[in-house]
């Protein structure tokens, strides 16, 4: 047996000492014995009140979130959710001590810092996206051990520590839970917090991971703000501007365009400088919404703007064709070779999420997702029991190598419980629980919003009417969205339909009868009376396009969904993990193509040609995707792997003498091996 030890510089300053391990044959992902039967849609919702709007003297919101509960899931995106409750989000304090009974978040001697209050940040979503009685129960033991044991000075949580970056994340969980239940406790025990970090703060400033994070208190300050008037809110939201790290200024001059060593941000010693924490993965994730959140009490236009040179600097310098940008667990450069961690994917979409709401730019949904619909999915299981640290779009092995990362471990691609660092292991659930809430918004003139797609129902009150909204659709692997809108009586309200950028020749009908073709790129508006039984029918075209990369790479995108290459997978065992196993995949066909194509061409059905199959209960899997695309390549001898990693991609154009191939591409997410940016063959 051998036996693989190794430590790290890792963001939460500790040392993870990674056991030994045997390897024993095991069969491919679709034998592991997870996923059950998909469930009906949930009863009905009831009715819920519309959102509560910003109060003077803050700036408006283009968009407000509605409250959780108003959304629930149905068609595919239902059966994705019932998975992840079925897997690892709905049973992880049933395996796993950091959130098990002896958790800090429950009064006992165990973890007692970030995991309790992050596993809580996305099983409530969950538990009431889906109405799940287990699921709420289980959410229910953290919430009233937090609310009962607050001191009378204001502070809760663990006594074990007093810091503020924990209390942010259970801050977060607690605002959707108060309004998904309308519990009394909240708000008082929230405002007694408040107070007393108000007074604290000046002596006990935010440190760490707090004062790099400050936007995610700011944001729930906001909100209580927002139900209460009390004026001393916007003191402490100042405050924690004040005290926080500026990510603004870091983008107006942004430094970091290489990929980081650990010698040129400072690690070492076990601590994290302050070059290590702007350069952080998850840091620049929760950043995305730090000026959007600032602009509501600034009202500035140029904080509103500045979100957009944060992003365009990401994409120029560590971007990944996935959506995310490179950061394993720093950044890391454009190279697709290179990952990006999962927690940074969840906290990437909340941050868009909130963003969008604020600023109602329709590019930040189209940001959305792209991430949601690839970078989330492509890290997880089928059954999502197991999920990656950090996953690469040209991700050749999944084994327990030291290459590619900036700064994480060995086994920071492998799929298990708790690969490299068990932050994402609690924090992961959040991802499409948060997307479902986010699909549906309210406008600042009282109408409403389609954020993003997929198939749902909303129950909503407008105007003082109440609204259900049927969105049927099997969006993003196929081209219409059909929306019932059934107000209680006839009702005059704007309805907006996000056109996305990429959706040329789109077309927009109401009850049959054709609209104006829509602006890609704009907020469709519909303005009328709305009857029971209206219907609206939307058509986004999704020919095949490419994109260009890393060396003038390729990739393929079909609407929302990138496409990548399927290679062949052999699944190992390294061990058990409880009720779930870490997991080591090893290639087991070439993947070393370039695509035969004219990227160039805007027309591309010569070039790549779409086959559509049924979508199933497992669209994000490589049985059942239900979107297929064939290409002609030919393999590339000199375009090698070393220690389980791809070598950058061969600048194009490249030249090959292998006979030319026909293969098939797989949505992003279905491939768990893949080749996601191709060279372009010359002609």
């Amino acid at each position: 047996m051998k036996t693989i030890k190794s430590s790290r510089m890792n963001r939460r300053r500790f040392l993870k000492q990674l056991g030994a391990a045997g390897m024993t044959a095991s069969g491919a992902l679709n034998l592991l014995p997870r996923v059950q039967a998909f469930p009906s849609a949930p009863d009905p919702a009831p009715i819920v009140g519309g959102p509560v709007k910003n109060r003077a003297p803050l700036a408006p919101n283009a968009f407000y979130t509605l409250p959780l509960g108003s959304i629930r899931p149905a068609g595919w995106l239902l059966r994705q959710l019932q998975i992840q409750a079925d897997g690892l989000s709905g049973h992880l304090d049933e395996t796993w001590p950091d959130v098990g009974p002896n958790s800090g978040w429950l009064g006992g001697t165990g973890e007692s810092w970030e995991r309790g209050p992050y596993f809580l940040d996305g099983l409530i979503p969950l538990a009431y996206s889906l109405n799940d009685p287990r699921l709420k129960a289980k959410a229910q033991k953290f919430i009233d051990w937090t609310l009962s044991t607050q001191s009378a000075n204001g502070m809760f949580g663990p006594r074990s520590n007093d810091d503020w970056w924990p209390r942010i994340v259970m801050l977060k969980a607690l605002t959707q839970y108060q309004e998904a239940t309308g519990d009394t406790r909240v708000i008082p025990a929230f405002s007694r917090y408040c107070g007393h970090q108000l007074g604290a703060l000046p002596n006990r400033p935010l440190r760490d991971w707090g004062k790099y994070r400050w936007q995610d208190e700011a944001l729930t300050v906001l909100w209580l703000y927002n139900r209460t008037g009390d004026p001393k809110l916007l003191d402490l939201v100042r405050l924690l501007h004040q005290q926080g790290y500026d990510w603004q200024a870091e983008f107006v001059d942004f430094r970091y365009t290489q990929r980081t060593t650990p010698q040129a941000i400072g690690l070492k010693n076990g601590a994290n400088p302050p070059a290590a924490m702007q350069t952080h993965g998850v840091n620049n994730a929760q950043a995305i919404k730090a000026s959007p959140v600032w602009s509501v009490v600034s009202s500035l236009d140029a904080d509103r703007e500045a979100v957009f040179r944060q992003l365009e600097a990401l994409d120029r310098y560590h971007g990944l064709p996935n959506g995310m940008f490179s950061a394993d667990e720093h950044f890391a450069g454009p190279n697709p070779s290179q990952g990006i961690e999962l927690c940074a994917v969840v906290e990437a979409m909340f941050s868009l999420e909130q963003s969008l709401a604020i600023l109602g730019r329709p590019e930040l949904g189209d940001r959305l997702e792209r991430i949601a619909f690839n970078a989330l999915p492509g890290a997880f299981t089928d059954d999502m029991w197991a999920h990656q640290y950090n996953q690469e779009p040209n991700q050749v092995e999944c084994s327990l190598h030291r290459k590619p990362w900036t700064t994480d471990g060995p086994e920071s691609n492998l799929y298990g419980l708790e690969p490299n660092f068990g932050c994402c292991t609690a924090n992961f659930s959040q991802g499409w629980p948060k997307f479902t809430a986010s699909l549906w918004m309210s406008s600042h003139d009282d109408g409403l919003v389609a954020a993003a797609y997929a198939p749902c129902e909303v129950h909503t009150r407008v105007r003082g009417t109440d609204v259900h909204l049927i969105e049927q659709t099997e969006y993003p692997f196929r081209e219409t969205v059909r929306i019932l809108v059934h107000p209680a009586s006839p009702l005059a309200f704007p309805l907006r339909l996000r056109i996305p950028a990429w959706a040329r020749n789109a077309t927009l009908q109401v009850n049959g009868k054709p609209q104006p073709a829509p602006r890609v790129g704009s907020f469709a508006l519909l303005e009328r009376t709305w009857s029971a039984g209206d219907r609206i029918e939307i058509a986004f075209p999704m020919p095949p396009r490419f994109s260009h990369g890393f060396h003038n790479s390729i990739s393929v995108e079909r609407g929302p969904l990138v496409f990548s290459y399927a290679i062949g997978e052999d699944w190992v065992k390294l061990r058990d993990r409880g009720m779930t196993a870490d997991w080591q995949v090893y290639p087991s066909t070439p993947w070393n193509y370039g695509l035969a194509v004219d990227a160039e061409k805007e027309e591309n059905a010569e070039q790549i040609s779409v086959m559509e199959l049924p979508v199933g209960k497992g669209p994000f899997t490589r049985q059942g995707a239900p979107v297929r695309l064939h290409a002609k390549a030919r393999k590339l001898p000199n375009w090698q792997s070393e220690d389980g990693v791809a070598n950058p991609v061969p600048p194009s154009p490249v030249s090959s003498d292998q006979p030319e191939e026909a293969i098939v591409l797989l949505p992003y997410a279905a491939a768990k091996l893949r080749i996601t940016a191709f060279p372009q063959l010359k002609s």
